[in-house]
């Protein structure tokens, strides 16, 4: 599929179900969310608006913008699970039906690289901003 800024975007749906546990992720975050929501927050990342913890379809994206389709997920140790694995390969195709474009990162990136998580966020951001915008 692919989208342009004449289009009008379809409304993304959600499980309101899931309202009280995003609410929950928020106020407990991970270190490495905290830390990078530091450089998301405000519109920092060229303007646009990027939200915690935010529900989409059945599930829940650890940092998502809206505006341009995309979200930001921060995996730790228990992603190398093989169960945690299946379920974020199907989650990840679901929310690729809807349009919407992850990029992933290991929480050690976050502390280690950050320059290099930051680099790769823009470069989608931008590159996403040519279709939405």
């Amino acid at each position: 599929m692919v989208l342009t800024y004449t289009m009008r975007r379809p409304i993304i749906p959600y499980n309101p179900k899931l309202k009280e546990k995003a609410r929950w992720l928020r106020n407990n975050s991970t270190k490495s969310e905290a830390f990078l929501w530091n450089f998301l927050k405000g519109k920092q990342m060229h303007g646009f608006d990027f939200h915690r913890q935010r529900p989409v379809d059945q599930y829940i994206i650890d940092f998502f913008c809206q505006e341009l389709y995309m979200g930001i997920e921060l995996d730790g140790y228990s992603h190398l699970l093989e169960s945690s694995m299946d379920w974020d390969i199907k989650r990840e195709k679901r929310l690729k039906e809807l349009g919407i474009s992850i990029i992933r990162f290991w929480d050690d990136e976050v502390f280690n690289d950050l320059d290099n998580v930051l680099r790769v966020i823009e470069i989608q951001v931008l590159e996403r901003s040519r279709f939405f915008r």
